[in-house]
Formats: C-alpha cells, sequence, structure tokens
C-alpha cells in the first residue's frame, strides 16, 4: 500500500510548474530556507558531476567507505525500478513511510510556489539527510551542475567532475567547452576539485575555473594516476603514492578511470580513516546495476539458446557510445546484436556511430511505459542512418527473441536509457 502512495505522490509532483526542466537554484534555496536549511546540516559532502561515470563513481565510493566502516548517505539518479533507489540513509534504502512523509512535508511547505520535480524531490532528499545520523553524503548531480538543485552546498569536502562529453546540448551548450563550464559550477574556493580523465578541450575550461576559484585541482594524469596492472589496478597519488588493488568489480576498462576518480576523490577527503584493505573490498563488492551487466537468470534470459548471452547497460550519449565500442572491441569472437531504445532527448546517432562496425544487427524498440521514447521507427532510421542494420520490433521479448534466430552463438546487447535498462530489470525479475 505504502509504495501505491509514493507513486501517487510522485505523480502529483510530475505536475507541479514549471514542467519543463528550467534550471536555476533560486526556486530549490527558497524552499530549503522555508524548511529551515537542511542542506547547511549535512554531514561533509563528495559532490560528483559530470557526463559520464558519475553513478559508478559514486558506487565506488560508497563500497569503499563503508567498507571502512563508515555510515553514508547517497543521492543519485535516474533510478532504475523505484525511486527509492535515488535515496540512500546510511546504508539502506529510504523506507516508504519516511519517503511519503518528507515528500508531503515540501509540498505542503511549497505552498504550491513553483518548483519542478527534481527540486522538491532534492529538497526531501537533504531533509532526510540533515535528519538521519551519518558520517558522509555522497552528491550526485541531475543536470549540469552550476544551476543544479543539488548545488547549494557551501563547502563541500571534495567536488570530483568525471569525463565530461556532448549530453543535453539544448541546457548544456553545443561544445564539450560549454558543457565542462557548466560541470565546474561545483567547484567551491579552496575546496579539493577532482577532475577524472578529459579530453583537452573540457580540462582547460575546468582547470581554469578551479584556479579563478582558489579550488584545488586534483587531476588525472597530473596529481593521481590510475592503470590495470598485474591483474588488478594500480592508483599513484598524494596518500596513497603507490597503491596496488584488486581489479574493479564493475566490468570495461572505463571502470578503472570511475574507481580511479573515487579513490582520488578519497584521496583529498581529510578527517576519515580509510585502511587500504577496505579501499581492496570496496572495489572488489561494489555493486551498481545495468552497468555491462551479464543478465543470466530470468524470462529473457531464458529466451537464449545455449552459446548466447545477454548483457545489459545504461548508456545513452556520445561517451557511453564510446565505452561500448570500447568493450565491442573485445568481444570480436562472437557476432554482436543490439536490442536498442532510447527518449527523445538523447542523439540516438551519436551514441551509435562508435559502435556501428562492431554490430551485427539491431533490434530496435520503443521504451515500454515511458512518454518520451523515441519510437522503433524512428530509432531504426537512427541506426539505419550511421550503417547499423536494424529491424523494428514490438517488445523486448520479441527483439531479444529476433536477435537469437541468427545460425550460431552471439552476444546482446540492450542499450540506449538507464530508463531501458530499469524496463529490462523489471520485466527480467
Amino acid at each position: 500500500m505504502t509504495v501505491l502512495v509514493v507513486e501517487q505522490i510522485l505523480e502529483r509532483l510530475l505536475l507541479l510548474h514549471p514542467q519543463l526542466i528550467d534550471l536555476s537554484l533560486e526556486r530549490v534555496r527558497r524552499l530549503l530556507a522555508a524548511l529551515g536549511d537542511p542542506q547547511d546540516a549535512l554531514p561533509p559532502a563528495i559532490h560528483v558531476a559530470g557526463t559520464n561515470g558519475k553513478g559508478s563513481t559514486i558506487a565506488f565510493l560508497r563500497a569503499m567507505l563503508e567498507a571502512a566502516g563508515c555510515r553514508v548517505h547517497v543521492y543519485t539518479q535516474p533510478h532504475l525500478i523505484r525511486f527509492n533507489e535515488r535515496i540512500r540513509l546510511a546504508g539502506r534504502l529510504i523506507e516508504d513511510e519516511m519517503l511519503i512523509a518528507l515528500l508531503e512535508e515540501c509540498e505542503r511547505v511549497n505552498g504550491g510556489a513553483a518548483i519542478t520535480h527534481f527540486e522538491i524531490t532534492t529538497a526531501a532528499a537533504f531533509l532526510a539527510f540533515a535528519r538521519v545520523p551519518a558520517d558522509i553524503v555522497l552528491l550526485e548531480t541531475g543536470l549540469g551542475g552550476r544551476f543544479d538543485a543539488t548545488n547549494v552546498i557551501a563547502r563541500p569536502a571534495v567536488t570530483v567532475i568525471t569525463p565530461v562529453s556532448l549530453d543535453h546540448q539544448h541546457f548544456l551548450g553545443d561544445t564539450v567547452a560549454a558543457i565542462a563550464g557548466e560541470k565546474a559550477g561545483i567547484f567551491k574556493p579552496s575546496r579539493p576539485a577532482v577532475l577524472a580523465p578529459q579530453t583537452a578541450e573540457g580540462a582547460a575550461v575546468l582547470e581554469a575555473r578551479a584556479v579563478a576559484l582558489g579550488a584545488s585541482l586534483f587531476r588525472c594524469g597530473a596529481e593521481w594516476r590510475v592503470a590495470p596492472h598485474a591483474g588488478g589496478l594500480r592508483y599513484e597519488g598524494r596518500r596513497w603514492p603507490d597503491l596496488a588493488l584488486p581489479p574493479p568489480g564493475l566490468l570495461g576498462r572505463h571502470q578503472y578511470d570511475n574507481a580511479g576518480a573515487a579513490l582520488a576523490a578519497l584521496d583529498r577527503l581529510d578527517g576519515f580513516a580509510l585502511p587500504t584493505t577496505a579501499l581492496a573490498q570496496g572495489l572488489r563488492s561494489v555493486d551498481w546495476p545495468a552497468r555491462l551487466q551479464r543478465l543470466r537468470r530470468g524470462p529473457l534470459a531464458e529466451r537464449l539458446a545455449p552459446g548466447w548471452e545477454l548483457w545489459l547497460d545504461g548508456a545513452h550519449n556520445q561517451g557511453g557510445g564510446a565505452v561500448l565500442a570500447a568493450v565491442a572491441a573485445g568481444w570480436r569472437e562472437k557476432p554482436l546484436h543490439l536490442v536498442f531504445g532510447m527518449r527523445r532527448n538523447h542523439d540516438p546517432q551519436a551514441l551509435l556511430l562508435p559502435m556501428a562496425p562492431f554490430v551485427s544487427s539491431l533490434m530496435a524498440v520503443a521504451i515500454p511505459g515511458e512518454g518520451h521514447t523515441l519510437t522503433a521507427e524512428e530509432v531504426a532510421a537512427a541506426a539505419g542512418a550511421v550503417g547499423v542494420p536494424a529491424v523494428v520490433q514490438e517488445n523486448l521479448g520479441a527483439a531479444v527473441a529476433a536477435a537469437t534466430a541468427t545460425a550460431g552463438a552471439g552476444r546482446i546487447l540492450i542499450c540506449g536509457s538507464l530508463y531501458l535498462a530499469g524496463r529490462v530489470l523489471q520485466e527480467n525479475g
């Protein structure tokens, strides 16, 4: 019953005005002030922005901090199945009863004033974090950084920028430099600014902004380094000049960079005892669904013939396509078939172009239950435009079945949207 109430409240909040994204801090600051400014009563915060890798970096941070015995609050988005996934309190997902009470309190205090869904739910998260004791809070920006609703933390313990690439150009700008400028908005004077690997264009903007603010730069390739080494991961930085650790528990070469960004953030985090045994345990035990996740059980997986594999990833932009292309380049021993769906606010060609040389076929689907999905026909047309042969499919089950109809063994990768990934996890149990 409480799950239904949560969904009803969230549906009501979706009708708030402005309904479209309108990047601003004025509305959320007003509501937070009326709530007693809970953002000023939080434990030390690590604030993470970027285009790709934010969620994985936070997952590594949480796993390592919890392995060290810390109570960790986490705010991430979007969720895959239930909204509660966005708010983790001292190690556990927020319970329905508390979430209902917080959302209703924020709605009542807001009094019908203009505010977005993300702003009011972010205020609810800050209330939860202020009221439940913890040692540290991990915050992921929703969109951009400078005007993101999370960017009300005056003095974060550490800020982190994961790789910046083209995404949400209609809100953040048409170039990597412009987008990097928005992400750099989370930097604060004299606070450590950790940079994951960046393009030269993005790095120039991020570094200039950090210097202008007097933020303390901690850059991949300069102040810290990470790389695969001897079957594991080697990190070199300030606190740990030469640290050998096991490989990340998330698959893909890009996860070494995400794990490195998390280690760099902990490298600059003062006041926390972090044994290297805890770092190793966290890297091994990290869990973050829909990031190169192999599906071995459930109705979709059970459709597979012997020799077939089913994988799931939430990649949905140009940077994500480059990451998946690097993975696909190492999968040459079996043909790769995509099941692909995407929301209208992303560019399917940008993701598919780097992957095109490695893809044998694409099954185009609309995202089930998603009002802002591209149609299967639109997805197929975008795939054809970059040279990927595509077939329109009615649903996920039909798409998986069609992909496996080819002779021999192969791999199926479902990708294009975290919303699609959530539906897959829901349908596949």
